[in-house]
C-alpha cells in the first residue's frame, strides 16, 4: 500500500534539507469602501524544514490570507516572504496547496487527476506513471486509480488532492482547512492519514484550521492568531513525538489553554464550540 522503502527514505532525506520558510515584518491591507483596512500586521515566523505548523484563530484574523501570500496567489504585501532564502514573488511548484474542497476534475480518473500536476514539469513521461503510482500508494488509494471523483468518498477525494499536491515533490505544502468539509468520523481518519503521509514524506507543511484539537494533534507548533488586524498572539510548542495519542494529557491541557485565549477578551469573535470541528470557510 505504501511506496518502496528506498523511495520513502529518498523523500525524507530530500525534505530534511529544504523547505525553510521565513516570514519577516509581513503587513497586508485590503481596500474596503475606498479605505485601506489592515488585515495582517507585523507577522514574523520561521518554519523549519520538514516541520508541521498549524495556524488557528477566529474568523477574520487573516489565517487564509497569510496562506495565500505564502502560496504566491497574492503578491500585494509589504515585508519579506522567503522559501529557502528565495523571495516569494509568484506561484511555484515549490509550493503545493490543498483547499477545503478537493477540486478534482470530475471527468478525469484519480490517476489522471494526480498526473495532471506533472503536466508543466520536466518529469520524463517514462517516469510519470511510476511517480503517480507511488503517490497514490502514499495516500492509501491503491486500487482506485481508475475511479472517478464521484466514486470516491469525501475523505478519499481529499487524500487524492493531497497526492496531487505532493506529486511534484514541493518544498512546502500549504493546507487551507483541508478537512473542514468532512464529517467528524471521516475527519479523524483523514487526520491520522495526513499525519502518516507527513511522517513518510517529511515535506514542510503549514495548515490553517479552525479546529484547535486538530491543530495540536498534527502540528509540531501551533500559531495562535488574534484579529483586527491579524497578529501572532502566541506560538505553542507541542512537545510530543509522532504518531500521537489523542488521549495525551498535554494535548488536552494545551487545547483548554488555547480555547480560553481565543474566547476571552473583547476581540473574541467566536465561541469555543465554533473552534472545534467547525466545517465552515474562514471569512477573508
Amino acid at each position: 500500500m505504501n511506496p518502496h522503502p528506498h523511495a520513502r527514505e529518498d523523500l525524507a532525506q530530500a525534505a530534511a534539507s529544504r523547505g525553510a520558510l521565513t516570514v519577516s515584518g509581513l503587513d497586508k491591507s485590503f481596500d474596503i469602501g475606498g479605505k485601506p483596512r489592515k488585515i495582517l500586521d507585523g507577522i514574523n515566523l520561521n518554519v523549519r524544514p520538514g516541520e508541521f505548523v498549524s495556524i488557528v484563530g477566529a474568523s477574520g484574523c487573516g489565517k487564509s490570507t497569510l496562506l495565500r501570500l505564502i502560496a504566491g496567489l497574492d503578491t500585494d504585501y509589504s515585508g519579506e516572504l522567503r522559501l529557502d532564502g528565495d523571495r516569494i514573488a509568484t506561484t511555484s511548484l515549490d509550493r503545493g496547496i490543498v483547499f477545503q474542497d478537493h477540486r478534482l476534475f470530475p471527468w478525469m480518473t484519480l490517476e489522471q487527476n494526480v498526473e495532471l500536476a506533472l503536466l508543466n514539469t520536466d518529469t520524463p513521461k517514462s517516469r510519470r506513471a511510476q511517480i503517480v503510482a507511488d503517490h497514490i500508494a502514499l495516500v492509501n488509494l491503491k486500487g482506485f486509480e481508475k475511479a472517478y471523483p464521484h466514486q470516491l468518498s469525501g475523505g478519499m477525494a481529499q487524500r487524492a488532492a493531497i497526492a496531487r499536491a505532493l506529486v511534484t515533490e514541493p518544498k512546502l505544502l500549504l493546507l487551507d482547512e483541508p478537512l473542514g468539509a468532512l464529517d467528524a468520523l471521516t475527519r479523524v481518519h483523514v487526520q491520522n492519514e495526513l499525519q502518516r503521509i507527513w511522517m513518510a514524506q517529511r515535506s514542510t507543511m503549514v495548515m490553517v484550521t479552525h479546529d484547535v484539537e486538530e491543530a495540536l494533534y498534527l502540528g509540531d507548533r501551533v500559531i495562535v492568531m488574534s484579529p483586527n488586524p491579524g497578529r501572532i498572539r502566541r506560538i505553542v510548542e507541542v512537545d510530543l513525538p509522532h504518531p500521537r495519542d489523542r488521549r495525551a494529557p498535554l494535548l488536552h491541557r494545551l487545547k483548554d489553554e488555547i480555547l480560553a485565549e481565543l474566547t476571552s477578551g473583547a476581540d473574541a469573535a467566536e465561541s469555543a464550540d465554533n473552534l472545534v470541528h467547525l466545517p465552515s470557510r474562514e471569512a477573508r
